[in-house]
C-alpha cells in the first residue's frame, strides 16, 4: 500500500511540480538573489535548510491532504477500510509514501544544494533528518485532519492557500525574526517556522533547538489526536 501510495503521488503531474519543481526552483532563486543576505551566512547554507523544511511540507501537508480528500470524495478510503488491509494499514501506507518521497526530494534538492556550494555541518545531518521526519509526522496529521473533515474542493483550497502563506510568512523559509516585530510571536508558533528553525539550527549551527522542537512535537500530537478524533472515512 505504501508502494502504490508513492507511485501514484510521483506520477501526478501536479503534486510533482509542487513536490520538486517548485522547492529546486526556490532554492536556486534564493541563491542567486540577496533575499537571505542579511542573515550572515552563505545564501545557500541559509536556504537549503528551509528549502529542505519545505519539501515536508509540500509532500506531508499539501501533497497528501489533496489525495486524501479525493480518495475519500470517492469511496476509495471507505471502501479500503473494510479489506483486511484495514483503516491502521491504510495511514500506515500513507505515512510509507510521504517518507518515501521526501527521501527523494532530501536527495535531489541536497545534490543540487552541494552543486551549488551548500557547505552544511555535518554533525547536524544526523540531527536534522530526525527532526524532518517529525515535520513531516506533524504536516501529514494536519493534512489528514483537513482532508478528512472538509469537502475535496475545500481542501484543495486550504491546502494550497495554506501552503503559499506558510512558505511566504509562516518562517519556514525566511527565519520569523525577519518578520515585522508584532507577527514574530505568533509566526513562531506556527509549525513551519519550528520546523525551518529546527533545521536551520542543526544544519548551520550544529545545535539542537529544542523550544521550536517542543512547538514542533505538540502540533504533531495535537494534529495526530485532531485527526483521529474528527476524520470522516466517508
Amino acid at each position: 500500500q505504501g508502494r502504490y501510495e508513492a507511485e501514484t503521488m510521483l506520477r501526478n503531474g501536479e503534486q510533482l511540480i509542487l513536490a520538486v519543481v517548485l522547492p529546486l526552483l526556490g532554492l536556486i532563486a534564493l541563491s542567486v538573489t540577496p533575499v537571505l543576505d542579511a542573515y550572515g551566512d552563505s545564501r545557500i547554507d541559509t536556504a537549503a535548510p528551509g528549502i529542505l523544511a519545505l519539501c515536508a511540507l509540500s509532500t506531508a501537508f499539501t501533497g497528501q491532504g489533496i489525495a486524501t480528500g479525493f480518495d475519500r470524495r470517492y469511496g476509495v478510503l471507505r471502501f479500503l477500510s473494510t479489506t483486511p488491509l484495514g483503516r491502521a494499514g491504510l495511514i500506515a501506507g500513507k505515512v510509507i509514501a510521504v517518507l518515501s518521497v521526501l527521501a527523494i526530494q532530501v536527495v535531489l534538492v541536497s545534490a543540487v544544494a552541494l552543486f551549488i556550494g551548500w557547505r552544511p555541518s555535518l554533525p547536524g545531518v544526523p540531527l536534522a533528518l530526525v527532526l524532518l521526519v517529525l515535520g513531516a509526522v506533524a504536516f501529514t496529521s494536519l493534512g489528514l485532519l483537513v482532508a478528512g473533515t472538509a469537502r475535496p474542493e475545500a481542501t484543495l483550497a486550504i491546502t494550497n492557500l495554506l501552503w503559499i502563506l506558510l512558505a511566504g510568512i509562516g518562517g519556514i523559509i525566511l527565519p520569523a525574526a525577519s518578520l515585522p516585530s508584532d507577527m514574530e510571536p505568533f509566526v513562531q508558533l506556527l509549525p513551519s517556522a519550528a520546523l525551518g528553525d529546527v533545521m536551520r539550527s542543526a544544519l548551520i549551527d550544529t545545535q539542537f533547538n529544542l523550544s521550536a522542537t517542543l512547538i514542533l512535537l505538540a502540533w504533531t500530537i495535537l494534529g495526530g489526536l485532531a485527526a483521529v478524533r474528527w476524520f470522516k472515512w466517508s
